[in-house]
């Protein structure tokens, strides 16, 4: 693992911050997950004896040494430094959130409680947000017991008990009682900054573990599935129920590949399997919010094109561009702002937003139930999967320069059509369901013809074409071949032999727009584990889920990419793609409950 990478998320599901081994946040964007980066140096590496712009550090004067880790199932972390001569300090990092007025509490604000706990440690507070993405510090203004930082679109306040003239100056000073600081809204600090923190820090915590309570755990490996279901869920902008796909942009898949891309946004198809594996644990609240933001992209697309991705907003243009004073992560630039994936045409959309639905017409647990009315509306999305089911796409893997008909976007085509004659029995409307029976039969016609690969008697990853691709393993998730069906066996012989790499599975072997993959794609070493269980090696399973876990950051989480040579991880962070593979094996591998009772 890379020491970069390790970072730990904290948030309130509004905003979020990565945290460095050092005290440091590194990487945070206000006011929402996709906006300008107030704290940028994570993508903007610091030259020997310079500060680096937009960063905010709590150090200790001859820092010796540093201890980190999460409060139990919270986001919040509790940083220990010791100086050399062992005078120590620990510090609560937190995004508020908890309920208030008849509401979820959670601004646009970072907390930082510092208490000394051993000896006088001087402290030394660095806070110098960015602004023009990296282009410029903030212009500040200060009071008293404030100080003002003019980032756009919504400057922000930081009001803290400690020596105002000390932070300006970035000046040490004696550690002698606990400080506080709350960078949050350019408005008044309403009340007594210590004792406000004091109890936000104890709301907070009793809110996420409360949310962790309900969840639906397996037996074993239940701190790593806590951990991935925590992160996944910061990953959900509450406010509109978009949920993104890693906290941060640019970071390669691999060393100086220029494979650098913004996750910053919600993909339909990354969203559907967050929901999918919080939906194993229970996390309704997960899926709800998220419906809802479904039903905002269904209504504007009005039976039209749904695009693979948004931003949190719904927001559909998403322009893709380079921040050029960023040099890029470990400076490997470049840094983009937004994602042109957004223009492309990716058909499986169509069958995960019909999937991450089919469960509202079910679900008595949930809030508000899907109707006929929203069936209706969701028809217009099986339309159009029913109309490209065998039409050229980039496929899921997002290549720029060519396209095919990909058997996974076809598959989920067919699913779109078999889950809508689900949801019609479910309604009564005899009528669509076997209209759409029918269509889902012919669209699975189409692909065990056009797919199948004779000369190897398995499935290819196109019509016509015997390429490899680890999504063929997703035939049998998608429940289009059970997992004994001798077509599944052999698909996996092959893809197995063609992309896995000891412990590592590839997306594919092929050259792609920027050559040769050099990583391995940590959501299909995933899938690799899937299908090693289901095709009844359930102890080579568990040796490499096993195998998988050494690999985690300090905080418990993943990125997007392994080197397979290395182990070192790459890509963007933490990735949602990862985190639901750790929960879906946990789930599938762990022994049941009942072996404890």
């Amino acid at each position: 693992m890379s020491a970069d990478l390790a970072l730990w998320p904290i948030g309130n599901c509004q905003v979020s911050a990565l945290v460095d081994r050092a005290a440091g946040f590194v990487w945070a964007c206000a006011p929402r997950v996709d906006g300008d980066p107030l704290f940028c140096s994570l993508l903007s590496p610091r030259g020997e004896g310079e500060v680096p712009r937009g960063e905010w550090r709590l150090a200790l004067d001859n820092q010796a040494s540093v201890e980190q880790s999460y409060l139990r199932n919270t986001p919040i972390l509790l940083t220990r430094l010791t100086d050399a001569d062992g005078n120590a300090a620990e510090i609560y990092d937190f995004c508020p959130r908890f309920e208030r007025s008849g509401r979820m509490y959670r601004p646009v604000a970072f907390c930082r409680i510092v208490r000394p706990v051993a000896g006088a440690p001087r402290l030394r507070v660095l806070l110098d947000p960015a602004t023009g993405w990296g282009a410029a510090a903030a212009e500040r203004t200060s009071g008293t017991n404030h100080i003002r930082y003019l980032v756009k679109p919504q400057p922000l306040r930081l009001t803290t008990d400690a020596p105002v003239g000390h932070i300006l100056d970035g000046r040490g000073f004696r550690l002698e009682r606990a400080h506080h600081f709350f960078l949050g809204p350019d408005e008044p600090f309403v009340g007594n900054v210590a004792h406000s923190l004091a109890a936000w820090l104890h709301q907070t915590s009793d809110e996420w573990r409360g949310w962790v309570r309900g969840l639906a755990i397996p037996l074993e490996w239940q701190r790593v599935v806590i951990r991935a279901a925590i992160a996944l869920k910061l990953c959900q902008h509450e406010e509109t129920g978009a949920i993104v796909a890693a906290l941060t942009t640019s970071i390669p898949e691999a060393p100086h590949s220029g494979r650098n891309w913004d996750y910053r946004y919600c993909w339909i198809r990354d969203a559907y399997y967050t929901v999918q594996a919080l939906n194993r644990l229970g996390a309704l609240d997960v899926l709800e919010n998220y419906l809802g933001y479904l039903r905002n992209i269904v209504d504007e697309a009005r039976g039209g094109h749904i695009q693979p991705l948004y931003a949190v907003s719904g927001e559909a243009k998403l322009d893709e561009r380079d921040a050029p004073a960023l040099a890029g992560y470990r400076a490997m630039g470049p840094v983009r702002v937004g994602n042109a994936a957004y223009a492309q045409v990716q058909h499986d959309a169509y069958g995960q937003i019909i999937l991450s639905n089919v469960q509202a017409f079910i679900d008595e647990r949930l809030l508000r139930k899907a109707t006929a009315a929203d069936f209706h509306a969701l028809e217009r999305v099986g339309e159009r999967a029913w109309a490209v089911h065998d039409q050229p796409d980039a496929g899921l893997w997002e290549y720029r320069t060519r396209s095919a008909v990909h058997t996974y976007s076809a598959v989920m085509s067919w699913a779109a059509c078999d889950r809508l004659a689900m949801a019609a029995e479910v309604l009564g409307l005899d009528d669509r369901a076997a209209l759409w029976r029918d269509r889902a039969d012919r669209v699975r016609e189409r692909i065990e013809e056009a797919a199948w690969y004779a000369p190897e008697q398995r499935f290819g990853a196109t019509f016509g074409g015997g390429e490899l691709d680890a999504s063929l393993l997703q035939l049998v998730d998608m429940r289009f071949l059970a997992p004994d069906d001798p077509r599944f066996r052999a698909t996996f012989a092959g893809v197995e032999k063609g992309l896995r790499r000891g412990a590592h599975m590839l997306r594919y072997a092929e050259e792609d727009d920027f050559g040769r993959p050099e990583t391995a794609f940590n959501f299909c070493t995933f899938w690799l584990i899937e299908a090693l269980h289901l095709a009844g090696r359930g102890d080579e399973a568990r040796a490499l889920y096993e195998q998988t876990l050494e690999r985690l950051t300090p905080a418990g989480l993943l990125s997007e990419d392994t080197d397979f040579s290395t182990g070192e991880l790459w890509g963007n962070y933490p990735q949602t793609y990862s985190l639901t593979g750790l929960i879906n094996c946990a789930v599938l591998l762990s022994k049941p409950w009942s072996a404890v009772r």
